[in-house]
């Protein structure tokens, strides 16, 4: 199964700051670690951190109780191998959490380098919520109520606070809490909160296709919430990130920056619990060749390739790493306790390891298509003329460039090394036969063609 899909699956390698002041796109594949807080010791990261870094783990989401950190050394051990920790905090939504009563513990998560904390798991269910609140009017608020005040601490302390992922559909349906919930955050003027707010989401397939739900509701404008039409598609499966980013983007005018929790689980492991997850390997391995930058078939049609993900997604968190005997998830763990690893393990590590792999340019009249080559995060691709290169051009999309610190080039094989693609001009300059072959090498592309004006409004909405 393996050879069938990564016979010649290149990724770009991954390039991790000492400092970590910057993002690191080159690789969003990640795990959730023991779904509790007793495995912290250093005996437990030296027996994990060999397996994260052969699997190619870049992210790990951790639990932190509310009295107590996670262990420094365990924190710091993450972050030396260049691994990224997601701390989250599940506290009850039935009496708000004083900010001071976390200040210490987050204080020593800033002091240590740790990013991103998630407050809260779910308030969109009725079981979130004592009976009596669920029935009180304004849930919106009253959630916020209780997750601006710890996620305003963290701010302020220079971590990244995460709005909790919701359940898809959920009894209070996730798309419409979700816009209600950011609407409020404009509305109270959040405005230091909204710059820095990262958003979360569990990328259950549910049964689905991939691609199910892929284009968010730009492509499918008549799903609503709690009714879809029978042609539509939703954010009910793995795509569900299109959908929370496009609200943003409507809501807050920017495209906050998402994580994916239990990326590619079938159903919620919540659901499961003593059970084994009816999970595909092909779908996880797919997922997985996806976060790491790489195409991969659609295990539903192998003839067809998935889209590529959003460069909103920071990382996608597969479940579950790992977990103690006595624990209701044991048998939903890539190392179940005590026996041998999951078939799917064998083939990620393989994947790690070609992920290093060299990809060399075609040269410039070649057609060959590059799977997977995305060494470059944006590109603007520009025409060129027999007169020569057009000045205009370079003035409108100067602040683009600057926003995103694009590269700029004329090369169409050039452009096939990058995630997304923004072509300038009509098909006098790049065809529309260009524009498919760049996204058959896994390019987002998009055309914008107009005069000066034009194009520089519409890159500046971008």
């Amino acid at each position: 199964m393996l050879a069938a899909h990564t016979g010649r699956i290149e990724t770009m390698p991954m390039n991790r700051d000492p400092n970590r002041e910057t993002e690191y796109t080159a690789n969003r594949l990640g795990f959730h670690y023991y779904p509790d807080t007793l495995h912290y010791r250093d005996l437990d990261l030296t027996t994990w951190l060999p397996e994260l870094t052969a699997l190619g783990a870049g992210w790990l989401v951790v639990h932190s109780e509310a009295e107590r950190a996670i262990p420094e050394s365990f924190i710091k051990g993450l972050i030396s191998a260049g691994i990224e920790p997601i701390v989250r905090f599940t506290f009850p939504l039935s009496v708000p959490t004083p900010p001071e009563a976390i200040r210490t513990i987050l204080e020593a998560y800033a002091r240590w380098k740790v990013r991103y904390v998630v407050f809260f798991d779910r308030p969109n269910l009725r079981s979130a919520w004592s009976t009596s609140a669920w029935a009180q009017q304004d849930l919106v608020e009253r959630f916020l109520d209780r997750f601006i005040p710890l996620a305003s601490l963290a701010v302020d302390l220079g971590l990244t606070p995460v709005m909790p992922p919701l359940q898809p559909g959920g009894d209070f349906w996730d798309t419409a809490f979700l816009r209600a919930a950011l609407q409020s955050l404009e509305r109270r003027k959040q405005q230091k909160l909204i710059d820095k707010l990262t958003l979360s989401a569990y990328a259950w397939t549910q049964g689905h296709s991939l691609n199910y739900g892929a284009g968010g509701p730009e492509r499918w404008p008549e799903a609503r919430p709690y009714f879809l039409p029978p042609d539509q598609e939703d954010q009910r499966g793995f795509r569900i990130h299109d959908w929370y980013v496009d609200i943003a983007q409507a809501v807050l005018l920017k495209r906050c920056p998402v994580i994916l929790f239990q990326a590619g689980a079938e159903v919620d492991p919540q659901q499961m619990t003593g059970r084994a997850l009816p999970e595909n390997d092909e779908s996880l391995f797919s997922v997985a060749a996806l976060l790491k930058g790489a195409n991969a078939p659609d295990p539903t049609n192998p003839e067809e390739m998935l889209e590529p993900l959003g460069n909103e997604v920071l990382c996608g968190n597969f479940w579950l790493l790992a977990a103690a005997e006595d624990s209701p998830f044991a048998e939903q763990a890539w190392f179940p306790p005590d026996q041998h690893p999951q078939p799917i393990v064998t083939q990620l590590r393989e994947f790690a390891i070609s992920q290093t792999a060299v990809v060399v340019n075609p040269g410039l009249n070649s057609r060959k298509t590059i799977r997977g080559a995305h060494l470059i995060e944006r590109y603007l691709l520009l025409p060129t003329y027999s007169w020569g290169v057009a000045d205009w051009h370079w003035n409108v999309i100067q602040p683009y460039v600057k926003k995103y610190r694009a590269t700029v080039g004329y090369s169409l094989q050039e452009a096939a090394l990058a995630k997304y693609v923004v072509v300038i001009g009509g098909e006098d300059g790049f065809s529309e036969d260009d524009l498919r072959w760049l996204r058959q090498s896994g390019c987002r592309v998009e055309r914008i063609n107009g005069d000066g004006t034009y194009i520089a409004t519409q890159l500046a909405e971008r």
